[in-house]
């Protein structure tokens, strides 16, 4: 009677064990790949604080593609497979308009159509 339960409680034992270890390393990899994401993002944001300074631009500079161009809408997708789609703002202009970059087949249909929703719901 005695072997027939020490074999399930063995196995139970053994699985908790196996289950601990696996958290263990996995708190410790993900901690030591959050902190290189960490550092790479604060390196990413110091390059481009250097190069912004080093660049002559009058206008303004592009965040992600780090063009130099007359206003924010102006400034172009960071992907080229990206589509460029120009929403403009109630009150404003084109100038005041917001830009969002898009891929796929609807293109910029889907995001005129979400926007409208979106006015919609507000009212």
């Amino acid at each position: 009677m005695h072997q027939s339960l020490y074999l399930p409680l063995l196995f139970l034992f053994g699985f908790q064990l196996a289950s601990a270890q696996f958290q263990f390393f996995e708190n410790m990899f993900g901690q030591q790949q959050h902190h290189q994401q960490q550092q790479q993002q604060r390196s990413g944001a110091s390059q481009w604080a250097a190069y912004s300074d080093s660049v002559s631009c009058s206008q303004y500079l592009c965040p992600e593609t780090l063009d130099c161009v007359k206003r924010p809408s102006d400034c172009p997708c960071p992907n080229p497979e990206d589509i460029k789609c120009t929403i403009p703002d109630m009150e404003g202009g084109v100038e005041d308009a917001t830009v969002v970059c898009t891929r796929g087949q609807n293109e910029c249909a889907e995001v005129e159509r979400l926007m409208k929703k979106g006015a919609k719901t507000r009212k």
